[in-house]
């Protein structure tokens, strides 16, 4: 009896440092990710029309890009003059529910490392609250150990929080222009250069 108590005890330690390692695994991968630039927006608009919106980042984004940005599989090309250039690909569309896009290549002239961003994803998950819809954007490896952190989460805040938000809202966003480029205030904040 005294070895079947024994072994019952051992066991139960064995499963709770087992139970407390998986939940201390699980607390780690969920802090990394957590890392992760994100921003969310609630609007008074349907799924549909976020969904939309998202889609069109000449209208919230820049509308120096170039190529396609709503089609599955299709790769577009993103510069604000010779500060930051990049190739996005879309690789999954959940109709009304999520975009995710690929950033296949890029090159920053602000940073030691030109190519931060090569290997991140864009994800938009969109769902619907009430008469609300929620928007939750997430830069997946877009972290603060990157040298441009800082500058991308302003860039990406405004963009979102700004700049979408109004473009699913009302029609109308505030993209980067066609010659005259990012948002003159954060080139002035960040001392990005304006040619």
């Amino acid at each position: 009896m005294k070895k079947l108590i024994l072994f019952l005890f051992i066991s139960v330690l064995l499963m709770s440092n087992l139970k407390s390692k998986v939940i201390n695994q699980n607390l780690i991968i969920n802090q990394m990710e957590n890392q992760n630039y994100t921003s969310t927006i609630i609007v008074k608009k349907d799924a549909q029309t976020a969904f939309n919106a998202i889609k069109n980042f000449r209208a919230w984004w820049s509308e120096e890009i170039i190529g396609e940005t709503g089609t599955l599989g299709e790769t577009f090309f993103y510069h604000y003059k010779d500060v930051h250039l990049c190739k996005v690909k879309l690789i999954e569309e959940l109709p009304n529910n999520k975009l995710v896009y690929l950033v296949t290549d890029n090159e920053f002239s602000f940073v030691k490392d030109k190519t931060e961003w090569i290997n991140t994803k864009l994800i938009f998950e969109i769902s619907e609250e009430g008469n609300q819809t929620k928007v939750v954007f997430t830069h997946v490896g877009l972290t603060p150990e990157y040298e441009c952190f800082e500058v991308c989460n302003d860039a990406w805040t405004s963009y979102i929080q700004g700049s979408l938000k109004g473009l699913i809202e009302t029609g109308f966003g505030k993209p980067n222009a066609k010659e005259g480029g990012l948002n003159a205030e954060l080139v002035r904040k960040w001392g990005l250069p304006d040619k």
